[in-house]
């Protein structure tokens, strides 16, 4: 997925995966999964995308400070 966030572009095809965390099971409507990136310049940001009955019904992606992404890596370990 592509978008464009505050003027950059953020794209999961060309950014390091650094981290992924799924709830639930492939299929599961109450499911998700959370998947952060860093891109070359240092940029980290959040793909998100789940089932119909998620907190995430659509994919989208969100951008993170350095310090947003070391927390949400320290919730998810």
């Amino acid at each position: 997925m592509k978008k464009v966030v505050r003027g950059r572009v953020l794209d999961t095809e060309s950014a390091t995966l650094v981290k992924k965390v799924t709830y639930g099971e492939f299929g599961d409507p109450c499911g998700y999964e959370e998947t952060l990136y860093v891109t070359e310049d240092g940029t980290y940001f959040l793909y998100t995308n789940g089932g119909c009955e998620s907190k995430y019904t659509e994919e989208n992606i969100t951008m993170k400070y350095k310090s947003g992404a070391e927390k949400w890596l320290a919730e998810n370990k």
